[in-house]
């Protein structure tokens, strides 16, 4: 794949589509995929259950028509465009799908919405899906990580922008299958430039706007792929040109991180798999609040002070106190060590920040008054361990016997240096999924994890259908 680095970036990617050859794919990044897919299925069932997830139901009533591909978790059908807006709305509304700290989007909830419900609509299988949700995923991150951090800056979500790139060229892999298959993926991409929008003001002013963002954006991906299918195209400098999405959505970029080692160094490799429902860079906090309190058997009750050691890039957007809603709290570092500070620990289990831990929080006065007693600064330590892959934080407390405490968490459970081991993955996905499945379907879906090639997308879309 070593010629597509001589292609300009837009072109690259297209061409990385089009021609990649999954038979190629090392055995770790395969297993790393499969451990995606689980966890892609595990927070779609539980983000199916949120009130958001009704009203992308009660939008999709209205605009949507009736296709071959699956929405999780029932028995609706509808075109890929739509499948894959409501599948992505299920999974990416409550944030705790899958991340890429260092793009600071997330991609696998729209790459394997797109792939999976382009591959019902289509027919297409196994191989053609692996590579579909490969270009997927390093499509997005590629470009996210090229124009970072100037783009989160500029006031952008790169959820919300990249993701229709990425499942504009897993759509494209699934529906073009013919020599001229590279020039219509790169007009998918380019015609999916038409489209970012992801702006992020929820960061300062909440909304549910956030909810829908990779909703959008992956949807939009899989319009271009279908409008291109039926005859329009796209720029095919889309990213790099003069008036491209680099020059409009960032003040600087490399587009050279697009092109290095595509095809042999796998970004989706370095996604972090979240352990609660809040923003990748605040969850070295949670860990840290969750390991002093394990390690030294004090609640929220007991802390006089507390302190947020923390790196530069998180400073503002994500420590701002007093979150206005439920959106903004699963953004806010200072509000989420002190939910950390209060929800039960039960011998045996693994702690995690769930959603309506975050919730109920909001309504709790003494989280407030927790937060007025955080002191958040940069620490060097901190600002050392962080790197595009986590984001590391030090948390410090000093309680009301007198003790102090403190803990500087490197990189939090999930991310590539602290993951989660395969028994973990499959205890993760087997708890949620039995709440909809047989054991029995249970242990399928794990197999078809472990047999990517093997994948039949109708066939899973029928026995989650069961749900």
């Amino acid at each position: 794949m070593t010629h597509m680095t001589d292609h300009a970036p837009t072109r690259a990617l297209a061409a990385f589509a089009a021609h990649f050859d999954p038979a190629t794919l090392p055995a770790d990044v395969r297993q790393k995929l499969g451990w995606l897919l689980m966890d892609y299925l595990r927070v779609s069932s539980i983000g199916a259950r949120f009130a958001w997830s009704d009203w992308g139901r009660r939008y999709v009533d209205v605009v949507g028509k009736s296709g071959a591909a699956h929405v999780l978790y029932g028995p609706t059908m509808l075109n890929p465009q739509h499948a894959t807006f409501l599948n992505v709305t299920y999974g990416s509304s409550f944030d705790a799908d899958d991340t890429h700290v260092g793009a600071m989007l997330h991609p696998g909830i729209a790459v394997w919405s797109a792939a999976l419900a382009t591959a019902q609509h289509t027919g297409a299988k196994g191989a053609d899906v692996l590579a579909a949700v490969v270009a997927g995923y390093e499509t997005i991150i590629r470009i996210g990580l090229a124009l970072q951090p100037s783009h989160f800056k500029r006031g952008f979500q790169s959820t919300g922008t990249c993701d229709a790139f990425g499942t504009a060229a897993a759509a494209g892999r699934i529906l073009f299958k013919a020599a001229d298959a590279e020039q219509k993926i790169l007009d998918a991409i380019g015609l999916a430039g038409s489209y970012p929008s992801g702006v992020a003001q929820f960061y300062y002013s909440g909304s549910s706007g956030k909810r829908i963002q990779a909703a959008h954006a992956a949807q939009c991906g899989v319009a271009a792929a279908l409008l291109t299918h039926s005859g329009f195209g796209g720029p095919p400098d889309i990213l790099e040109g003069t008036g491209g999405f680099a020059r409009a959505y960032a003040d600087g970029w490399n587009p050279a991180i697009i092109t290095e080692g595509l095809g042999q160094r796998f970004h989706l490799m370095d996604v972090l798999v979240k352990s609660h429902a809040a923003a990748a860079r605040v969850a070295a906090g949670i860990d840290g609040m969750l390991a002093l309190r394990q390690q030294h058997g004090f609640t929220g009750a007991d802390i006089a002070q507390m302190h947020l050691g923390i790196p530069r890039i998180i400073q503002g957007r994500l420590t701002n106190p007093h979150p206005v809603d439920l959106q903004a709290a699963q953004m806010c570092l200072p509000f989420c060590v002190a939910v950390a500070s209060k929800i039960a620990l039960r011998a045996g289990e693994v702690p995690s920040v769930a959603v309506a831990d975050i919730e109920s929080g909001l309504s709790d006065r003494s989280l407030y008054d927790l937060e007025e007693r955080t002191t958040i600064d940069l620490d060097e330590k901190v600002e050392a361990k962080s790197n595009a892959l986590s984001t590391a934080a030090k948390v410090s407390v000093r309680l009301r016997d007198g003790r102090s405490l403190s803990i500087l968490v490197p990189a939090p459970k999930g991310s590539p240096s602290q993951p989660f081991t395969a028994a973990e993955h499959e205890a993760r996905f087997t708890q949620e999924l039995s709440s909809r499945v047989s054991p029995q379907l249970c242990a399928e879906i794990v197999g078809m994890s472990k047999d990517l090639d093997g994948l039949d997308p109708r066939q899973l879309g029928r026995m989650l259908g069961k749900s």
